[in-house]
């Protein structure tokens, strides 16, 4: 079976009539090149079926054009909406996302990214700031750009929300209904500073109003809808049972009022339910869900130009530490507290 030659940058050159400078800078570099001469290119190149060499590329230029995130979970509808921003600002400038997911787990974050490093990433991101000491002397030592993403450690680019105040907003909420007996259902704390920071919102504002949250009125669980659900089924067994259940991802609180209204209880005038994140079908459920709007496509985007920025040749290296605005969204899923009703 006779073989086929690969298209080369001189076919493209030829083909388009342009230098092979300028073939390759279009290439490579594509916001340097002129947007006509640029289309007639990449339909040259495009025509061709010419694929880049990667590895020749790296070796000559010293970089890669991957970008490595490391995510807790791809079974998240917060994570995916934030991946997609970043995927679609690098893909615009020529790079592609390798992506890792680690499961909340510590050692296999640090194994994600060792493997990311390995493989010669010009960039990484990461979500939250709390992990092992090992693996913040990895990152450093292995001289990469680094963004953080929706909480951070200090001294080291970030790109955040305030989740305490997320915590806060949320109970606020449910206190000035009337709420005082209450049930939170959070993912698992452990590793987790999202998580830590707002069941430690949740509880300062109930301290303000001289109401203790005890561990027992807290069920840490997985951020996934049947964990909800299970959470759901401890904090009804209370004696007396909650007039208000906070679940500290909005998966979390969905999973509860389902469970709940499988059981008979008439939402919200039985029991309020409350989330975070605002995830798109929350508005779309009966009741829809009151929440705090997390904005994910934005940390995605912004936190993608941050490091592009980074990236940049003689580019500003000065930390940078972004915290992007957050917003009570109160809808149906919230009432007044049943021993507060008129």
């Amino acid at each position: 079976m006779a073989s086929t030659r690969k298209a080369r940058l001189t076919d493209i050159a030829r083909e388009s009539g342009c230098s092979i400078a300028t073939v390759s800078r279009a290439l490579s570099q594509p916001d340097l090149v002129q947007p006509d001469t640029l289309d007639r290119i990449r339909s040259v190149a495009t025509r061709l079926g010419y694929v880049p060499n990667r590895k020749a590329r790296a070796l000559a230029s010293g970089q890669t054009d991957t970008i490595g995130v490391a995510v807790p979970t791809l079974n998240s509808p917060i994570f995916s909406v934030g991946l997609q921003e970043i995927q679609r600002l690098f893909a615009a400038h020529g790079y592609q996302l390798l992506i890792a997911s680690h499961e909340y787990d510590a050692a296999n974050e640090a194994a994600a990214l060792s493997q990311l490093i390995s493989h010669g990433v010009d960039g990484l991101m990461v979500v939250g700031g709390a992990r092992p000491e090992a693996t913040w002397s990895m990152l450093a030592a292995c001289g990469i750009p680094l963004v953080q993403m929706w909480e951070g450690r200090d001294g080291i680019d970030r790109v955040t929300v305030d989740n305490h105040l997320a915590g806060r907003l949320i109970a606020d909420h449910l206190l000035d209904a009337g709420h005082e007996r209450f049930g939170v259902i959070c993912g698992e704390l452990r590793n987790n500073d999202r998580q830590n920071a707002r069941v430690d919102g949740i509880r300062a504002a109930l301290q303000a109003r001289g109401i203790t949250l005890a561990r027992t009125q807290i069920s840490e669980q997985p951020l996934t809808l049947a964990a909800g659900r299970s959470g759901c089924t401890m904090l009804l067994e209370m004696v007396p049972r909650p007039t208000a259940i906070i679940g500290t991802a909005d998966l979390l609180a969905i999973g509860a009022m389902i469970e709940a209204q499988g059981r008979g209880v008439t939402v919200p005038q039985d029991i309020s339910f409350a989330g975070i994140d605002n995830v798109d079908f929350a508005a779309h459920l009966s009741p829809s869900l009151t929440t705090v709007d997390i904005p994910a496509a934005n940390i995605g985007a912004q936190a993608a130009a941050l490091l592009l920025r980074r990236l940049q040749k003689g580019a500003d290296q000065t930390e940078a530490a972004l915290q992007l605005p957050i917003t009570l969204v109160a809808r149906h899923s919230t009432a007044q507290a049943p021993s507060a009703e008129m």
